[in-house]
């Protein structure tokens, strides 16, 4: 089962319950096996969402941009930093990082080594892309799901979305990162409209 429950708030249960970016969590969940952090933009890396889903032992996966302030919220032992174009197995957990960058704007620099993630989980891969805009490094993936932000200003806009989601060798692509800050429904069903051969589910 898979969630999109706001904004790139994305709740995954197969074998394990795993959040990616949680943000704007209304309910005390406490199931997460893994908490998985994009980067550290407050819409992506927070604190008081990360609470309301942790449980004892939650593994916390983030960039290493906010290493300091996650200790503050979770023992050292159950930390894992990452950077981009990488392959992990993190407590019985197979993923892998990808690039996520702007191209021609300052809010997510290369430098930064902020993340997207590819999660193998159940014989499934989920291909989170996090922030980024249609770069080089992510044309081409393979997954069965991929979840791609529409919503312009931060990230790629609908258009050059649906370009990158054309190129990926995927089942199923979902659209991400609107209707909360930035974007709106008709940003995602306007990405819907240019995708071709490609299954697209609209969750928010």
């Amino acid at each position: 089962m898979l969630e999109l429950l706001c904004h790139n708030s994305i709740r995954i249960v197969e074998e394990k319950v795993i959040y990616i970016d949680p943000f704007k969590i209304d309910k005390n969940y406490h199931d997460a096996d893994y908490v998985l952090c994009t980067h550290g933009h407050y819409d992506h890396f927070s604190p008081e969402d990360i609470e309301k889903v942790r449980k004892e032992n939650t593994i916390l996966i983030i960039t290493k941009d906010v290493q300091n302030e996650a200790e503050n919220v979770f023992n050292e032992e159950n930390i894992f930093t990452v950077e981009p174009g990488k392959k992990y197995n993190i407590n019985g957990l197979k993923f892998e990082t990808t690039y996520a960058y702007n191209i021609h704007k300052q809010f997510h620099p290369k430098e930064n080594k902020w993340v997207g993630y590819i999660i193998e989980i159940n014989n499934k891969k989920y291909y989170i892309a996090g922030d980024t805009d249609n770069i080089d490094e992510i044309q081409n993936i393979e997954c069965d799901v991929a979840l791609i932000p529409i919503g312009g200003t931060y990230t790629m806009d609908y258009t050059e979305a649906a370009n990158l989601a054309n190129n990926l060798k995927t089942n199923v692509v979902i659209p991400t990162h609107y209707g909360s800050i930035v974007g709106s429904k008709d940003d995602a069903i306007k990405f819907k409209e240019q995708i071709y051969n490609k299954e697209v589910k609209i969750l928010i």
